[in-house]
């Protein structure tokens, strides 16, 4: 058995013996889905145990899972030609048991996790409120924050970009165009893992958002510290904003820019909205957006003011990606070097 700090510093393949359900819901990033039961067979088994005990389960699972051994084995030397593979189930009990010893018979070094996959998960909330220096990447909506956060991290800065973590732009647009969203408790997994790697001593840089980015929502003990760090905020004129949205918009279907508009119409108000979805139908990306930036622009100065932390601005008109990050390291820089309360 091995403890979860030290089960997820090995580099062998992790095998997720959990049912393909329990799986979807979320798992250890980079773990491999290896069900030792289907769904069905999982709740067969429960039932049994529950009606008739343990010992009849136990029968009943072996029953099931008997036949699918030797396709374990096979499916196993695929995964790790070397023989040598992590696993877990969901408290380190008895399915993760089975196929540690079908894979012992069968040559392999295994290597378990105690406590399961819910130990993991209590190391996961546990990294979360992990305290760090947190800087804030500010700025309102299309001023390019998402690709300033690529650059940073080309730079060597530590980043979380919570929005690629959340396939999520954090807009009414946001999902337009990428995969779909994990669970939050996958999110949460996601999280943690970068977070726990972090160096405190060296800042790590966020993205302004608020808790909820599409359907999943920011840890606490992260969002809280995002709440009270300093915000380095980036300026654009509105010309380049459009600029850009209109190239990360630009290939979406009409009718799904169209819908993603009329959500916002509560917000926006019913003229401007059917202003903007006229320019959608005509094709006319700029005029729509300009009309929507009206309502982004509003939340994120209201956002901004309710914060009530340091703010420092950083023009980056006419800036590359690479530019502008330089521009905001050399800024945090000096900040910190005169010590005003940036950290």
């Amino acid at each position: 058995m091995s403890a979860v700090a030290e089960f997820l510093a090995a580099k062998s393949p992790i095998l997720d013996v959990r049912s393909p359900g329990e799986f979807t819901q979320a798992h250890i990033p980079n773990a491999v889905s290896f069900p030792l039961f289907t769904d069905e067979e999982r709740a067969q088994v429960g039932i049994c145990y529950k009606q008739e005990g343990r010992d009849r389960a136990v029968e009943l699972g072996f029953a099931i899972a008997g036949g699918k051994f030797a396709g374990f084995i096979a499916q196993a030397r695929e995964i790790a030609p070397d023989r040598q593979v992590r696993l877990h189930c969901w408290r380190g009990g008895m399915r993760s048991g089975a196929v540690a010893w079908v894979l012992g018979m069968a040559g392999f070094e295994v290597t378990t996790l105690k406590g399961g996959y819910k130990a993991f998960r209590h190391w996961a909330m546990r990294q979360h409120d992990r305290s760090l220096s947190v800087v804030t990447l500010g700025g309102m909506t299309g001023t390019g924050k998402t690709n300033i956060l690529a650059a940073l991290a080309a730079e060597g800065e530590q980043v979380l970009d919570l929005e690629a973590i959340a396939n999520h732009r954090g807009s009414s647009y946001g999902a337009l165009g990428l995969p779909p969203q994990p669970t939050t408790e996958q999110f949460e997994n996601l999280i943690a893992m970068q977070w726990a790697k972090f160096d405190r001593a060296r800042p790590v840089w966020i993205e302004a958002e608020s808790r909820g980015i599409g359907r999943c929502r920011v840890p606490v003990g992260i969002f809280n510290q995002m709440k009270q760090a300093p915000i380095l905020q980036i300026f654009r004129p509105r010309s380049e904003r459009l600029a850009l949205l209109v190239e990360i918009y630009g290939t979406a279907e009409i009718e799904e820019l169209i819908t993603a508009t009329d959500r916002i119409r509560k917000h926006l108000g019913g003229l401007r909205t059917q202003q903007a979805i006229d320019f959608l139908r005509q094709k006319k990306l700029t005029e729509a957006f300009d009309i929507v930036l009206d309502y982004y622009d509003k939340t994120y100065q209201y956002d901004l003011e309710k914060r009530q932390v340091f703010v420092h601005s950083i023009d980056v008109t006419h800036c590359s990606d690479r530019e502008s990050a330089l521009r905001l390291i050399e800024a945090q820089r000096q900040l910190k070097k005169e010590s005003i309360a940036v950290f």
